[in-house]
């Protein structure tokens, strides 16, 4: 049993980065070509400095957010760091405006820095801290595979699987299914047989086309069928879980816990993958994890594989890690990958520190 440090906090920093991306992310929403990060600093009286990151999706969310941490500051400066407790309070203090947003995912960096400095003050890595023990986590390329022609995605689906992956992301949501079908025809005829693809809509049905398009999926043997239609349409979401046989995934949208709790209880998945920063970060993550194992139902990590792979290690109904390498560039020792696992780092907290040239040259003017 690991005895919990005190620590008590002293300040938050933040800096706003933006980093380009190796493989343009084409998505149905809109195409990315650089990843706008906030990487969040909670030092401690103690002098041990907790750390996470941001994705902030659009550059102007960043200076709202570090706005935002100051009054989380305010809030919390000189409190002993407890996640569960200080969680609570920050509900309360911002309780008129609605823990959701830009407000959650402050919250959330917070939280997940907090959990990260108590692990270093303990002096095991997070997911020991958190009760697990290192082990590889099996990650999944996210990297690429936009809506792009056939014949690139092809050619990318090869330099995807590079570092020994065995299972790849696609992004779908053509304006045709004719389309949908000849992009997962083009990365299947490419890539080994024993290749998983999971096929991620970014919500660009319909429930009615989301029918037509998952019937004509059902028999490609995907992994999934990612939010096709609006993230927070349960009722349509499970619809689409009963009449198709391929397996529903959702949860990236996720507003804290009770929100997969909705969408468990009207049954909308058969998957679900909460994404650290909008599920409520650690202490956010660990409800959530419970929620599935009540129901054994299969979960996976959105974005941010450094601080995931921790937490799939202990979570119960563990499934895949989503593999990003955006924070790869900015960061001093890159989460490694060996044989399609994510690797575990053996430092103290959750293995996150700050190469600073980098930091220096991508940083927001």
């Amino acid at each position: 049993m690991i005895d919990r440090p005190v620590l008590n906090v002293r300040a938050i920093r933040a800096i706003a980065v933006e980093v380009p991306l190796r493989f343009v992310l084409g998505t149905s929403a809109a195409a990315v070509h650089a990843a706008p990060l906030l990487l969040v600093d909670v030092d401690t009286e103690q002098g041990i400095t907790g750390r996470t990151y941001l994705f902030c999706y659009v550059p102007a969310a960043a200076p709202a957010i570090i706005s935002l941490l100051g009054a989380v500051e305010a809030a919390v400066k000189g409190k002993a760091i407890v996640p569960v407790e200080l969680w609570a309070l920050l509900s309360k203090r911002f309780r008129l405006i609605g823990v959701q947003g830009i407000v959650r995912m402050a919250m959330s960096a917070f939280d997940t820095a907090c959990w990260d400095a108590l692990a270093i003050a303990a002096n095991v890595p997070l997911v020991e801290y958190l009760g697990g023990s290192m082990r590889p986590v099996r990650a999944y390329n996210s990297c690429g595979l936009g809506l792009m022609p056939a014949a690139a995605l092809a050619d990318e689906a090869d330099k995807l699987l590079e570092d020994g992956f065995r299972a790849l992301k696609l992004r779908l949501g053509y304006p045709t299914l004719a389309e949908d079908m000849a992009a997962l025809e083009a990365v299947r005829a490419r890539v080994p047989a024993a290749i998983e693809i999971m096929a991620d809509f970014n919500q660009a049905l319909s429930v009615e086309e989301a029918l037509v398009r998952g019937r004509a999926l059902d028999s490609a043997g995907i992994a999934w069928i990612e939010e096709p239609i609006r993230h927070d349409d349960y009722r349509g979401c499970a619809t689409l879980a009963h009449e198709l046989a391929t397996p529903i995934q959702i949860g990236e949208n996720f507003s804290e816990p009770h929100a997969m709790a909705e969408a468990l209880e009207v049954h909308a998945c058969d998957y679900v993958m909460p994404d650290l920063e909008r599920i409520g970060g650690v202490t956010g993550w660990k409800n959530a994890a419970a929620l599935a194992a009540e129901r054994a139902v299969p979960m996976s990590s959105h974005l941010f594989p450094e601080v995931s792979a921790h937490l799939l290690a202990v979570t119960p109904t563990a499934h895949w890690l989503e593999y990003v390498d955006w924070a790869g560039t900015i960061v001093e020792e890159p989460l490694q990958i060996v044989d399609g696992n994510a690797i575990i780092p053996p430092r103290p907290g959750n293995g996150l520190t700050w190469d600073k040239k980098a930091v220096a040259r991508y940083r927001m003017k």
